[in-house]
């Protein structure tokens, strides 16, 4: 890129001198000032006039997709504009689920890739995204998933993701709160992947924005984009806020947002938002050590370091933006979650929320060129946004990099939904998402 501000590729974050390195020593160094001497972890940056790479959504997809830009690709010169705060979308309104064990070979690869990036990710970043590779298990409660979690789990030995089918003797033993026997939702078996598990969402988000700060990106709060301007098919820059930016390549990452953007731009995307919900309880004693989802009745759960259950469920059913979401969803994924879990019947909702997720036909994401020219989108992640953060930005990165898909985006492309060429993972799944 002409003019780029470019660093040599692989840098690894937190060796520079700009950027204070957080450590045990600097705990204790810090302690003695009364913690008066930490820096702010990244700037609160004014936007310039022309970026090379401007990234609409300061999410964990946007900042992932900046931060593998600077250290896979050298390309620094980028903007991350973010209309409200960061991660204030889905990013920190999410169960924190991490698995990988997709039925299709595109899925998989993507979200392994992803999993295998979690593992490292604190030391990456020196910054501690609390990852935490308890297990994931899904519950087969019905003989039609017994059948397809087995198929899974042989597609998953065959690509390489280490998963396997075990029995209900095995998954009461890993979580003694289930009750195996229920007169409704009997549980047959489960899949089960013991590197899955949970990270924390927030500081996802925050590690990496202190990591593209450090290489001298601009991430760019309440700068909401109003408008993108386009010249003979291409891209040329947007009008938000705060301004005008110039641009040559203009990256779309707004998950339940990205059809309002598309439409900017002039072209459309094939998926609608609708919202999901989450709760969580009040804080208990420790119980249970593992993640479970429950696809049959809608309702997955895992307990977090604070002591409460995180409890999820299935979207609301109508398209809309909202980030409330609507009582009798949480009411009928408690209703087969206390059946499951009869431990929780007597606990007491500690709070609510909701996101705005991006549906697409085959519940697979998008990773694509668009008809303008300059103009990348990554979207389409529906309720498994989060999962994928660190495997998205990398194939996202190296889309922008190089103006074409690369092995792990390739098979995301806008132009399977005009071939045929679907990835369905809702089939795959079992669940409408």
């Amino acid at each position: 890129m002409q003019g780029a501000r470019q660093r040599p590729p692989g840098r690894r974050i937190g060796k520079g001198p700009g950027l204070q390195r957080y450590s045990v020593f600097a705990l204790a160094r810090q302690a003695r000032r009364h913690h008066l001497g930490w820096q702010r972890a990244w700037r609160d940056a004014q936007p310039k006039r022309a970026y090379d790479v401007v990234i609409v959504g300061a999410g964990g997809h946007g900042l992932a997709t900046a931060y593998y830009l600077g250290k896979n690709h050298g390309i620094t010169n980028v903007a991350i504009l973010e209309k409200g705060w960061l991660g204030g979308g889905n990013t920190g309104r999410n169960t924190t689920i991490i698995r990988s064990n997709y039925l299709q070979d595109a899925s998989a690869a993507l979200y392994e890739k992803s999993r295998s990036l979690y593992e490292t990710l604190s030391q990456e970043l020196n910054y501690n995204v609390m990852y935490s590779p308890r297990g994931v298990m899904m519950l087969a409660q019905t003989e039609g998933e017994v059948r397809g979690y087995r198929r899974t789990a042989h597609a998953n030995s065959l690509q390489g993701v280490a998963t396997e089918f075990i029995g209900p003797e095995r998954v009461k033993q890993l979580c003694p709160i289930i009750e195996t026997k229920g007169p409704r939702y009997p549980v047959l078996g489960a899949l089960w992947q013991p590197r899955g598990g949970t990270a924390r969402h927030d500081a996802v988000a925050w590690g990496y924005a202190r990591a593209c700060s450090d290489m001298g990106m601009d991430i760019i709060q309440r700068c909401e984009v109003t408008g993108i301007s386009s010249e003979n098919g291409h891209v040329t820059g947007v009008e938000t806020t705060r301004g005008s930016i110039a641009t040559r390549k203009l990256a779309l990452v707004t998950a339940g947002h990205s059809s309002v953007l598309a439409e900017m731009a002039g072209f459309r995307l094939p998926i609608e938002s609708l919202p999901l919900q989450a709760l969580v309880s009040e804080p208990i004693k420790p119980c249970m050590d593992v993640v479970v989802m429950a696809n049959t009745v809608h309702g997955y759960m895992s307990q977090s370091d604070k002591g409460e259950m995180v409890i999820g469920g299935g979207t609301d059913g109508y398209n809309a933006y909202t980030q409330r979401g609507s009582f009798h969803h949480i009411e009928e994924t408690v209703r087969a979650l206390v059946e499951t879990f009869p431990i929780i019947s007597r606990l007491k909702m500690l709070r609510q929320w909701g996101g705005i997720v991006d549906m697409t036909g085959d519940r697979s994401p998008i990773l694509s060129t668009t008809p303008v020219g300059g103009i990348f989108v990554n979207c389409g992640w529906g309720t498994g946004g989060f999962k994928a953060i660190p495997g998205s930005g990398w194939a996202m990165a190296d889309l922008l990099a190089r103006g074409a898909p690369g092995p792990i985006a390739g098979p995301f492309g806008l132009e399977r939904f005009r071939e045929g060429r679907m990835i369905d993972e809702s089939v795959a799944a079992g669940v409408a998402h």
